[in-house]
């Protein structure tokens, strides 16, 4: 089946082949009433009548059987919602109605994201002011939300541009300063220069800002930094616990990057006060060793070097690096370094190794030192080559051309294999070598085993102006004070000058009434921190709000968050897998010890889906394909939009959105329309074969729920649909069931027809199908009959027949008698349900 271009009828061998005037973009609009029903006034009738029941609101401190559904909240961007938007929406929208219909309370809250550049540079751009771009913003996206016909319950809506929201971020921080997990340090950071402000390490994708693509560069500045690093252990070890999508959890390990190897000393010649401290994973390489490549801020730099080298060092150190954060991540490739004229004393054989500084080495990670081993590192091998360097092959995999020289290698060689060229370690394999040489090394008392991570402190700092202030205050006695909390939250104040400087200073430090206060300790004159939080961290915590969005006294209230909380299920985009689900963890974590939560861990179940593609292409402005779900639900409905959205392909993969491919589901819910309202209803029970195929239906489709293959379900019910149709009648049971069936997937639409059947109440409260196991069974069965393995006929035989029974039909079979002829019967293998073989002698 073409999930590109469905069609109502695929599945079976009849199908039906409709036109439609809405085969492209371009073509006029068709009637509402194309399906052969009112779908606008259909779905905004039931959005009001949803709205005004309540009947998506739970009573959060007296729900029986609790489900907290979460998707995350969206930012308000100018241009509205998206179709990737509408498509994880949908998707964890589906999951949430099921489990409702299920017998669960599901809570499905909804709210706004709304601090942050984007917001802040759309406002610069437009020569507006950030709030009421924002508020506005909101109210647009609030609107298309309301339409997509999703449970949210917004009686629980939440916005981090709030006070009352943001009183509580600040309070977190506060809670994490006390505790020390929070700290101003002096660093090189990631520095956007088109968005004047730090980046955390994990919003610097290949070298570039994750929100604008700008060549990030990096900047000695003064930061606060979350201690993310002291969790990186637990962590890692708690992803084996959860029920995650696998490339999320992945994506994970990567990121926090645990790695054993060993750490030792280099002497530096001729400086006996120098000794440079290196950490290598691959011990096995040791004798590879060409040169050593320092960071560029390393503190022995100035120390180590030369006076012949010194002003080039310099010059280099001075240079505008802006590809020294992407040459770690993956960035323009391209090496570049200066060497300091200093040698290091090879700690196995003596050997000196020319010292250079390099840009692809950061001094936090790792020592800020790599011995460099260019015959089986990549990016050894491209600095060597570039610097005309020696290239010494000292592991050789099996099957390797051991002449092989290494200035001719086309990449290097980082398999392990057997040394060779390793002195006393040659003819040992790579994991032999790699333990006898740490236990060397640290026999002579020069290194020891060590562990290390990629992860990397949280900079939360932003040097901007559209987020929250973080609530510390300067005292030239005291230091460094938080806010008390009884003074929380510190307001953001409204400035006409809110433009960033691009000088490492938030827009607030020019602001005298805001940062000149008080030390709450002595009561002296002192100043406020300028810089805004992060607003990752705002997101970090959400889900702890939505249930005391309205409590004044305390960011969550304990009952009712113990009775909801940890998340039963998170849907979400792979894309946040080191951003906002690690910094969610990290948080929960955090509190979780503080004692202000009774779990570590915030999401239970985290299933990430996939992205969508136009007719084959990546979506984007530049590509003049963007999807505004606006025009389809406005055309189509948002039955018929949800529902194609699910059927273009697996929901964690996702698909290819056409046009063309909407014609297929709207004659499908045109045709559920005209089968409900025909009114060929009978009192007659149905054949044994229809409620055979009914409960085959709601296996089918609950299976596939529960897996969120969202497409297999619908396709279930466009073939059980066909057999509807293949009958003059139906019963009552069965269209209430399709509908019931149908509900998840179209909720307007099944309400509609539900009410005018006479169900009783919603059809969203009405109770999930249940499969009766006895009518799944047939009264007969097909069986193939085989002599010694080849097929010879084939049987029918009752369902429920004995295996005797069955043996005795299939040898009494013309065709087994004429296959068996005069031989012997030396057995008879009966496979259940499947087949009879008879084996002769």
């Amino acid at each position: 089946m073409s999930q590109g271009s469905p069609d109502d009828g695929a599945t079976t061998p009849r199908r039906r082949r409709e036109t439609t005037t809405a085969s492209t973009p371009h073509a006029p609009p068709p009637s509402r009433r194309a399906q052969g029903y009112d779908f606008a006034g259909i779905e905004a009738r039931w959005r009001e009548q949803w709205e005004q029941s309540g009947i998506y609101r739970p009573d959060v401190r007296k729900a029986p059987r609790p489900y907290y559904n979460l998707m995350m909240f969206p930012y308000p961007s100018a241009e509205g919602l998206h179709v990737g938007n509408m498509y994880a929406y949908v998707g964890a929208d589906i999951h949430g109605r099921w489990r409702a219909m299920q017998g669960y309370d599901v809570f499905e809250p909804m709210g706004f994201d709304a601090f942050g550049i984007h917001s802040e540079n759309f406002a610069i751009k437009h020569g507006t002011h950030p709030r009421p771009t924002t508020a506005k913003n909101v109210d647009h996206f609030r609107e298309q939300l309301r339409r997509i016909g999703n449970r949210f319950d917004w009686s629980h809506e939440i916005s981090t541009t709030d006070p009352a929201y943001y009183r509580w971020t600040q309070w977190i921080i506060v809670q994490l300063f006390r505790a020390g997990l929070m700290e101003r340090r002096r660093g090189a950071v990631n520095w956007c220069p088109k968005d004047h402000t730090v980046l955390a390490d994990e919003q610097v994708i290949g070298g570039h800002c994750e929100r604008c693509g700008t060549l990030v560069e990096r900047r000695e500045l003064e930061q606060w930094a979350l201690k993310i690093t002291a969790y990186a252990d637990r962590l890692l070890e708690n992803l084996e616990g959860l029920d995650w999508s696998e490339r999320v959890k992945a994506a994970q390990r990567n990121w926090i990057g645990r790695s054993e190897g060993v750490e030792f000393a280099l002497a530096v010649k001729g400086i006996p006060d120098a000794h440079l401290s290196v950490y290598t994973t691959r011990a096995d390489t040791i004798y590879g060793v060409t040169f050593v490549a320092l960071a560029l801020e390393h503190p022995l730099v100035e120390h180590i070097t030369d006076a012949a080298h010194r002003a080039a060092v310099a010059t280099y150190r001075a240079a505008d690096h802006t590809t020294h954060v992407g040459a770690s991540t993956g960035g323009r490739p391209g090496p570049a370094g200066a060497f300091t004229g200093a040698y290091a004393i090879h700690p196995l054989t003596g050997e000196q190794i020319p010292i250079w500084i390099v840009d692809y080495v950061l001094m936090e990670y790792g020592t800020g030192a790599i011995m460099g081993v260019p015959a089986h590192d990549e990016r050894d091998l491209t600095f060597a080559r570039a610097m005309g360097l020696p290239v010494r092959s000292v592991v050789r995999p099996a099957g390797t051309d051991a002449t092989a020289a290494g200035a001719d290698w086309a990449e290097a060689e980082t398999r392990p294999g057997m040394l060779v060229e390793s002195g006393a370690f040659s003819g040992m394999s790579s994991a032999e070598a790699s333990a006898a040489i740490i236990a060397h090394v640290e026999a002579r008392g020069i290194g020891s085993r060590a562990v290390k991570y990629h992860l990397r402190d949280w900079i939360i700092s932003r040097q901007r102006y559209w987020g929250p202030p973080i609530p510390i205050i300067w005292c030239p006695e005291h230091g460094a004070v938080p806010v008390p909390e009884d003074q929380l939250p510190v307001l953001l104040p409204d400035i006409e000058d809110y433009v960033p400087g691009g000088t490492g200073t938030s827009p607030l430090a020019r602001i005298p009434a805001f940062v000149n206060t008080t030390c709450p300790v002595c009561g002296k004159p002192a100043r406020r921190e300028t810089d805004v939080s992060d607003n990752f961290l705002d997101s970090a915590w959400y889900f702890l709000r939505y249930l005391s969005h309205d409590d004044t006294t305390q960011p969550w209230e304990p009952t009712v968050t113990r009775t909801w909380l940890p998340v039963d299920m998170y849907i979400g985009g792979a894309e946040h897998s080191v951003l906002h689900l690690m910094y969610a963890r990290f948080i929960t974590m955090a509190l979780h010890d503080l004692g202000y939560l009774p779990f570590a861990e915030p999401f239970t179940h985290f299933r990430a889906h996939g992205t969508i593609t136009k007719e084959g292409a990546k979506i984007a402005k530049s590509k003049g394909n963007v999807i505004n779900p606006d025009d389809y639900i406005t055309r189509y409905g948002a039955d018929a939009f949800r529902v194609y959205l699910m059927f273009m392909g697996p929901y964690d993969t996702g698909g290819d959105f056409t046009d063309r491919g909407m014609g297929g589901v709207v004659r499908f819910l045109g045709r559920v329309w005209q089968r409900v309202t025909a009114r060929s209803i009978t009192a007659h029970a149905p054949s044994q074969e229809a409620r055979r195929r009914l409960h085959m239906t709601i296996q089918r489709v609950s299976d596939d729920i529960a897996s969120l293959k969202y497409h297999t379900a619908i396709a279930a019910l466009m073939e059980y649909l066909n057999s509807l149709e293949d009958r003059s009648e139906t019963t009552r049971d069965e269209l209430r069931t399709l509908l019931r069936l149908l509900a998840p997937f179209a909720p307007y639409l099944s309400e509609e027809l539900w009410a005018r059947m006479g169900g009783k109440g919603s059809v969203h409260t009405g109770g999930w199908p249940e499969v009766d196991p006895a009518a799944l069974r047939t009264a007969t069965l097909a069986l193939v009959v085989q002599v010694n393995g080849r097929v010879r006929d084939h049987i029918e035989a009752p369902a429920d027949a004995p295996t005797a029974e069955i043996e005795r039909l299939a040898l009494a079979s013309a065709a087994t008698k004429r296959a068996v002829s005069a031989r012997a019967i030396h057995r008879v293998i009966h496979v259940a349900g499947r087949l009879v073989n008879i084996v002769t002698e």
